[in-house]
């Protein structure tokens, strides 16, 4: 392993005790590059930083790093790269925000781990900067969604689409799409992006944007890391609201839920957000009753509902309306308009008016309970798809009341529409080829003896129902184990996708742990992944 030669390297520049047993060959390369030495003592090797960039939200999977890389400037990550490709056999590098991915695709197994959190100490102010002018942000890859949300408010403002949980990067939503219940309307994060600076695999700086570097925009943007790291990003914003109409709204059946889910993402205007979810009925009549958004009373008349359905499960609409000062006082009547024109169970309507910061950060404060509860830190072996509106009830009736219809698992099944007119095409994402399609997040936790083994075999066996009916299902946050698994996933984007790796990460170092391109891709390095697309 190359990185295990650095020990001479060490001697002659004098970091051999800041770093261990971390090490590069000497080369005459380096030589060009001064600042290469400046890296070195922001590598750290002790057991702690080791452990903790070993694994990741997932706990599934664990890669032991050769080290943990701690830059403070965009420039040092060129730098490291440039490192790396100076070896015959170069490292690889992986950015870690908070590390939320749940099968090690923020690993870099005996490569170097980039803390991209460090790019934020002491430069803070500098790394997110509001133009009200401009309605953008600039922010810093590293930087968390929840940060952005209260530096954009301090000027009314806000950024138009959120993820559901906002305690992770920038750069890492960005690096796969960021969906949520506003996409339906503005599209993901991505589609919501003007600008990126990215250092891409040959370790250039580049700023690029739909009219400047377009190829490696669109491709940086959901591209899953393999051409370069986002270290910052612009992003459009809108006016802030001030308080939220935040309402569930409950279905018997699959039918009438996906029919009212997708009128509400057809009108021009109606709900700002629109998400669903799936309640397996085995959670209500079997599991704990407890919940952030129902009361005890309200779980007990869910329950009862469950029960008298005579299904393996109920159905909730989740809807949210926006108001400020100057809409407060018709925000009430526009919601019950729109309520009018859907076919919930009478009566199983449950509202909440809450300030749009508690509404946005929902998730974060259901994270402190389950973390006081020790059901936080265990392993989730999500799955999240995205199904062809056309196939949603074949998918429904093989999965939910099929393969799950009896299991009573802990955690979360999302289900909602997405109108595929708000993505664009350029971009590496890849979604099916229909107008609308459906988000459908197993999002589930092990916390009990055997639970990580019963819930890989059920997630298998969804994903081969998928394959054997051929429903057409795409991964989001995807995760395949051989390169023909890749192939199938971008479809007709790959022979692209490859031709970009060629150009912007030849030697296939960046991003290991998604499995995208082997490592290293080929002793003939540009042409790696020109053979690749063949």
């Amino acid at each position: 392993m190359p990185i295990a030669r650095i020990a001479t390297f060490l001697m002659v520049t004098s970091f051999l005790s800041t770093v261990g047993n971390l090490g590069v060959p000497v080369s005459g390369a380096l030589d060009d590059d001064l600042s290469t030495l400046d890296i070195v003592p922001k590598i750290r090797t002790d057991r702690s930083s080791i452990a903790r960039a070993s694994s990741d939200f997932g706990h599934i999977v664990e890669a032991v790093p050769s080290g943990v890389f701690h830059p403070v400037s965009p420039s040092d990550i060129a730098a490291l790269i440039h490192l790396s490709l100076f070896q015959q056999t170069p490292f690889t590098v992986a950015p870690r925000g908070k590390g939320h991915s749940s099968r090690g695709q923020a690993l870099a197994p005996g490569g170097i781990v980039v803390d991209m959190s460090s790019l934020a100490r002491g430069d803070h102010d500098h790394r997110v900067t509001v133009s009200v002018d401009g309605m953008y942000v600039d922010v810093g890859g590293e930087q968390l969604w929840i940060d952005v949300l209260h530096a954009t408010l301090e000027h009314g403002l806000a950024p138009r689409v959120w993820t559901d949980y906002l305690r992770i990067t920038v750069g890492g939503t960005l690096s796969n799409a960021g969906i949520g219940g506003q996409v339906f309307r503005h599209g993901p994060q991505i589609s919501n992006v003007h600008e990126l600076d990215v250092v891409t695999g040959t370790g250039d700086m580049i700023t690029c944007s739909p009219i400047k570097s377009s190829d490696l925009f669109y491709a940086a943007l959901g591209g899953l890391g393999q051409f370069g790291v986002i270290t910052r990003a612009r992003v459009g914003l809108e006016q802030a609201p001030k308080r939220v109409k935040w309402v569930r709204l409950a279905y018997r059946d699959v039918h009438s839920f996906t029919a009212d889910q997708e009128l509400l993402i057809s009108k021009a205007s109606g709900f700002d957000y629109v998400e669903g979810q799936v309640q397996l009925n085995r959670t209500l009549t079997e599991g704990r009753r407890s919940s952030s958004f129902f009361s005890a009373s309200e779980l007990a008349r869910l329950t009862e509902l469950a029960m008298d359905t005579g299904s393996p499960e109920i159905y909730y609409i989740e809807g949210a309306v926006y108001y400020d000062d100057h809409s407060a006082a018709d925000v009430d009547q526009k919601l019950e308009a729109l309520l009018e024109e859907l076919s919930f169970v009478p009566g199983f309507v449950f509202a909440r008016d809450v300030p749009y910061v508690q509404f946005l950060d929902r998730v974060g404060q259901e994270e402190q309970k389950l973390r006081s509860a020790g059901v936080w830190d265990v392993p989730h072996p999500w799955l999240n798809l995205f199904v062809p509106g056309s196939r949603i009830h074949d998918f429904a009736a093989g999965v939910f009341h099929g393969i799950l219809g009896h299991t009573r698992p802990v955690g979360l099944i999302l289900m909602y529409p997405m109108n595929r007119n708000r993505w664009d095409d350029r971009m590496t994402t890849v979604t099916p080829d229909e107008d609308v399609f459906y988000a459908v997040g197993l999002l589930r936790s092990a916390v009990a003896t055997g639970d990580l083994e019963r819930l890989e075999r059920e997630n298998e066996a969804v994903l081969e129902f998928c394959d054997r009916e051929e429903i057409g299902c795409k991964q989001y946050l995807p995760h395949h184990a051989s390169q023909e698994g890749w192939r199938r996933h971008f479809g007709a984007k790959w022979g692209r996708v490859a031709e970009l790796k060629a150009t912007y990460d030849p030697r296939a170092i960046l991003s290991p742990g998604q499995g995208v391109f082997p490592f290293p891709a080929a002793a003939s390095g540009a042409a790696s992944a020109t053979i690749a697309a063949s």
